[in-house]
Parts: C-alpha cells; sequence; structure tokens
C-alpha cells in the first residue's frame, strides 16, 4: 500500500470510528507501529488528526480564528446560548468565557436581569453595556487575539479573586478520554482556573466540538458540571460521554433553563 493510500485509509478509520488506535492499524495492514506513527506524525502536521498515546482523534475544528468560528454552527449557538442564559439566576456572580457561544449566552440575557457577570472576553462584556441592571467585571491581561480573551498572570490573579456560582465554558473539543481541550496552554491555563473559582462549570458545545481534541488539555470531562448542547448534537458522539459520567443537557429541554 502507497503512503497516499495509507494516509487516507487512516482519515477513513478516522471518520468512521472516531478514533485510529496505532497497534490495531499495523495489525490489520500488517506494517510496523513506527510506519503508522510516521504516517500520524505527517497528518497531524498538515492538521489533519490530533495525536494522542497509542493513535490519534479527530482534530477540533474550533481551533480556527474568531471570525472563521462564528461561521461554524451559527444556529446551535444561539439555541445553546439561549439556554445557558436561562440558567443565569438573579443575584448570581458568574463567569462567562469568550469565544462565539459566549457570546450569544451574553446576547441572550434578560435586559432586566440583576446579576453580576466576570468575564477575560471584551467580546461578552461589550454585549453588555445595555444591561443597565447587570454588574459588569472585566478582567484584564495579556489579549490573546485567535480567541479574543485577557490571558497571562494578571488575569489568573483576578480569577484567583473570585467565588462564582458558575462558569460558563467554551472549549475547543470534548472527548471522554482526551478530556476538555483547547488549542493554547495559556488559554488552558485560564479555563482550569476559572473551572477552580466556580461551584459549577457548565461547559457550552455545538456539535462540531463532541469526540475532538485539541493539544492541550484543560480537565478531564467528569471535571464539569453539566455540557449543555443542542437537539442537533449526535448520539454517537454523546454517548461516551454519558458512559463517562458527565450529565448531559440539551438546550431544548425545560431543565436546561
Amino acid at each position: 500500500m502507497l503512503t497516499r493510500q495509507r494516509k487516507q485509509h487512516i482519515l477513513s478509520v478516522l471518520q468512521r470510528d472516531g478514533n485510529v488506535v496505532a497497534k490495531s492499524l499495523s495489525e490489520e495492514l500488517a506494517l510496523s507501529e513506527d510506519t503508522i506513527r510516521r504516517d500520524l506524525r505527517e497528518l497531524a502536521a498538515e492538521g489533519l488528526l490530533q495525536r494522542v498515546h497509542g493513535g490519534a482523534l479527530p482534530i477540533a475544528p474550533a481551533d480556527t480564528d474568531f471570525a472563521s468560528r462564528q461561521q461554524l454552527a451559527p444556529d446551535e449557538k444561539v439555541a445553546i446560548g439561549r439556554a445557558a442564559a436561562r440558567l443565569v439566576k438573579p443575584g448570581q456572580v458568574v463567569f462567562i468565557d469568550g469565544g462565539t457561544t459566549a457570546v450569544q449566552l451574553a446576547r441572550h440575557l434578560p435586559r432586566n436581569l440583576q446579576a453580576t457577570v466576570v468575564t477575560h472576553s471584551p467580546s461578552v462584556a461589550i454585549e453588555l453595556v445595555s444591561h443597565a441592571q447587570l454588574e459588569v467585571v472585566l478582567i484584564g491581561g495579556r489579549l490573546f487575539k485567535h480567541s479574543l480573551v485577557a490571558v497571562g498572570a494578571a488575569a489568573m490573579g483576578a480569577i484567583a479573586r473570585v467565588h462564582a456560582d458558575t462558569y460558563f465554558m467554551g472549549v475547543a473539543g470534548v472527548h471522554a478520554e482526551a478530556g476538555l481541550t483547547t488549542g493554547d496552554i495559556e488559554e488552558a491555563e485560564i479555563k482550569r482556573a476559572l473551572m477552580a473559582a466556580s461551584a459549577e462549570t457548565v461547559v457550552l458545545a455545538s456539535s462540531e466540538k463532541l469526540g475532538v481534541a485539541s493539544a492541550w488539555v484543560i480537565n478531564p470531562v467528569t471535571a464539569a458540571t453539566s455540557l449543555l448542547v443542542s437537539p442537533d448534537a449526535p448520539a454517537k458522539a454523546l454517548a461516551p460521554l454519558r458512559k463517562a459520567g458527565l450529565a448531559i443537557l440539551r438546550s431544548d429541554d425545560p431543565g436546561a433553563g
């Protein structure tokens, strides 16, 4: 089998099974594991998969820039954002993450809501300017332009001084084994700090984020309180997350607000 054919087969297996195990594939093709691992390295370098111990997972499309992510699953993000907004109760202190789904959450908060929103996302803060009764605390730091959020020591220090009721979290990937992942090491640290400073964490994830992985692990999926998805989320992608013990909320479920 030629290299091109092997790589195409690897991508076909990845699409079919949602993962590639190097040992199993080497046995199937009667090739050495070294050959398969070399193919995986090259495919990863081309941005076609995410290497993990023993094989590979689908790469997270949410690792693209902010403008491009706005085009991914826009209807799902609106539905998830609307349902997440219903989870915010009067008097609460909540963290709202950066990202396109988080912007939809902010956009759907009631104009008469009396609560406190803490965010490291200028995009989220701007959405809340006209909410007269909402206290908005903007965390500063170095602007990570890819996600339009503050990162670094200043942001970490400010987060550590807050006790929030709920953290509404954005991720690049949600995978039962690979965990909650994102594409930048500093952003992963910030998200981990936000989880630690919150009584509950609700992960907001449109379908393209399910069953995929990015390079930097935030926490295992079980560190989150629940995962909020749209009705379009594929059952095949949700099944291993439920099996891992993660509570699943659907945006059309009355329980999601």
